[in-house]
């Protein structure tokens, strides 16, 4: 009675009930108990919908009492129930095999996602191009030494560290482990200000900032954002450039995506800026293969947490840079179709609930079966029932007890 108004059938027997809950139980003599719980969820809807701006909603029982119900020939409630529950049932099985299509979907993109990240995915491709590839290990190699020649920092340039091979499988030929640092500029966002919900971090802002939840809802490319950094909200956080890959550390483990704006973001989220040479999608598609590695590393915590040095020792298997290319265009593919599939699926289960409605609509306004003339008429019906509310005897008002004071008077 209390929140939003939703309206079910028990069927598990004898139950105890709190005062947020009303029972109804209909006089199968006078109306279907069915049909009572077909009719309802539509107004309990018109109620919900009409009083979505209160705090917490409330439903009396003399509400319930109140709602007007459609009252056809007893006969005829019986045809409705038969024709709604025929109907319905065929709808069920729809339903079902469009939800049993889109598990099928969200395991068939799990194992691309695999193939591509093992090197089975273009296994042909790579078969026929294998002459002209340069491998990964002489990829790396240049990079490393692109650093070295590049480095203008005190000291010799710390070389990142490699990956630990004794524990990891033989990859196809041309590919070699590697770790994120290894392939780009690997680091924590930043949002140092406190309180972070200082105004003037905002004031006028331009620069975007973004939460966690803007990465794990980004499917995979990032151009939404939560707030704008002034001038000094930008001073005490970073800007990370567009191609940026985002991964989440904090609450939601793992959940990634690439920037496709400038922006910044907190330390709960680290940036990886992948050199010239590296697929940042390729990346972003094994750091999503990872998830699951990943998430084991966070203690059982109330929110859970990883920290930098796992995402640095991360082993990440590295084709040519031209197989990671070949293996993005082929994932774009073969998911554009994936979406597509889904796209189908979830357009075809929200048909599916409109047709309900609309079987509810034709039952209650008296389209969906034919009317029998030799049905008792609903107007005989409702007599019957007034009549037999009328025989019953009213009840007695109880008189309040007078509390005794003790207390006399002269």
């Amino acid at each position: 009675m209390d929140g939003d108004f939703n309206s079910r059938i028990w069927d598990g027997g004898k139950a105890l009930v709190n005062q947020r809950v009303c029972t109804l139980k209909a006089h199968e003599r006078f109306y279907s108990q069915k049909l009572l719980a077909y009719a309802l969820p539509g107004y309990l809807s018109l109620i919900n919908d009409h009083t979505s701006s209160v705090t917490v909603k409330h439903l009396s029982s003399r509400t319930v009492q109140d709602i007007p119900l459609p009252l056809p020939p007893l006969n005829e409630q019986h045809r409705i129930v038969e024709k709604i529950e025929t109907l319905f049932a065929h709808i069920d099985k729809g339903e079902e095999a469009l939800r049993e299509v889109q598990k099928l979907l969200k395991r068939y993109r799990q194992s691309i996602l695999k193939a591509a990240v093992t090197g089975e995915l273009t296994r042909d491709w790579r078969e026929a191009n294998q002459h002209k590839l340069e491998p990964a290990s002489d990829l790396l190699a240049r990079i490393l030494e692109t650093r070295r020649e590049n480095w203008q920092g005190r000291g010799k340039y710390k070389e990142p560290v490699a990956a630990d091979t004794s524990k990891l499988p033989d990859l196809p030929g041309g590919w070699a482990w590697a770790t994120l640092p290894m392939l780009g500029e690997l680091g924590r966002g930043k949002s140092k200000h406190r309180p972070r919900n200082d105004p003037r971090l905002y004031e006028n802002g331009t620069y975007p900032f973004l939460q966690t939840g803007r990465v794990r809802n980004s499917s995979g490319r990032i151009s939404e954002y939560d707030k704008l950094y002034s001038e000094l909200g930008l001073s005490q956080s970073r800007l990370w450039p567009a191609g940026t890959i985002c991964i989440t550390i904090a609450a939601n483990i793992a959940e990634s995506g690439i920037l496709d704006i400038d922006a910044c973001f907190p330390d709960s989220v680290v940036g990886l800026i992948p050199d010239a040479e590296i697929c940042a999608e390729y990346i972003e598609t094994f750091v999503r293969t990872a998830k699951r590695d990943l998430d084991r590393y966070a203690p059982a915590t109330a929110q859970k947490n990883i920290n930098l040095e796992i995402l640095n020792n991360l082993a990440v298997p590295l084709p040519p840079a031209e197989e990671q290319k070949e293996i993005r265009d082929d994932l774009d593919a073969v998911f554009a179709t994936i979406d597509s599939l889904e796209k189908t699926c979830a357009v075809e289960l929200s048909r599916a609930s409109a047709l309900r409605q609309s079987i509810l609509k034709s039952a209650f306004t008296g389209e969906l079966v034919p009317q029998n003339p030799n049905d008792e008429p609903a107007s005989e019906l409702l007599s019957r029932i007034r009549a037999e509310r009328d025989s019953k005897p009213k009840k007695r008002s109880k008189k309040k007890a007078v509390k005794k004071t003790g207390i006399k008077t002269r």
